[in-house]
């Protein structure tokens, strides 16, 4: 099962090795409204960190080969739920995401969206595992070889297979504006989703702003500074997640159509601190 790199609750580093959780630091944010609401954990600590991670191992098989990878709708509006809903629907052809064991895939399967990248964090290195790369398939994943991370690369696959309308989950400001340039080049629409950007840099925050689509705010206290000051879309009141361009605005709006209209929530909490 090889060993596998995440930033999980508070953007916490964990280490899986062989089905085990064998490392774990400390959570760069001590609160997530999130993780209060879905798990009840009210303050994040190593142990809780430790805790959830070994909860969805053995919950889905999260980094085994027992990995369960499809699901249906989980968060009203998560970056997995939003693209999920737009491949159901024929505005997407597929989606380039991240999924443990196979690294970067490309995928058509609104479930297989769902069902990876609904239940996962930030995955910094992955290692192969056969059978989640053969449940994907193998002509589907970047490398089967060593589950290479790499979204850029993962569009430019995508492309060569054929795919016109593609939609791409980064966590990275360079990547975005690399792929705004393929998009150019290459004559296809690419449709940007970014998140896990706490602590991220106001530079590379304003770098997201400029080219992605649809960009969650997670505890990035900058991303919420832009956002608002541009008076940009947004859905969420204790992690809004913005539709920057008319295009991620729309995706919003029919994500809130599906879900049949949203709901005035009173109070919200909002991660802390914000960095």
């Amino acid at each position: 099962m090889g060993e596998h790199v995440i930033e999980a609750l508070g953007k916490t580093r964990v280490v899986v090795r062989e089905g085990k959780v064998v490392e774990v630091g400390e959570p760069v944010i001590d609160y997530c409204p999130l993780f209060e609401k879905y798990r009840g954990i009210k303050r994040l600590t190593p142990e809780a960190v430790r805790e959830n991670i070994e909860f969805r191992i053995k919950d889905f098989g999260m980094c085994t080969s027992d990995r369960n990878l499809r699901m249906k709708d989980f968060l009203s509006f998560g970056v997995s739920e939003t693209i999920a809903t737009l491949l159901d629907d024929g505005t997407l052809d597929c989606a380039v995401i991240v999924c443990e064991g196979s690294g970067t895939v490309v995928v058509t399967d609104p479930e297989f969206v769902q069902g990876i990248g609904g239940r996962i964090s930030a995955f910094i290195s992955t290692s192969p595992i056969d059978k989640i790369i053969n449940t994907l398939g193998p002509e589907n994943v970047l490398n089967p070889e060593n589950a290479v991370i790499d979204q850029v690369e993962g569009v430019l696959k995508a492309i060569e297979m054929g795919y016109k309308n593609i939609a791409v989950s980064i966590v990275s400001a360079e990547d975005a504006v690399k792929l705004r340039q393929i998009e150019g080049e290459k004559g296809v629409k690419i449709y940007i989703f970014a998140a896990h950007v706490t602590g991220m840099s106001m530079e590379d925050a304003e770098a997201l702003f400029n080219n992605v689509d649809v960009l969650t705010s997670c505890a990035s206290k900058h991303v919420r500074e832009i956002g608002e000051g541009r008076k940009v879309f947004s859905v969420g009141a204790s992690i809004p997640i913005y539709g920057v361009t008319e295009a991620g605005k729309e995706f919003l709006l029919l994500r809130i159509e599906k879900i049949g209209g949203l709901k005035e929530k009173k109070g919200a909490k909002i991660p802390d601190p914000l960095i």
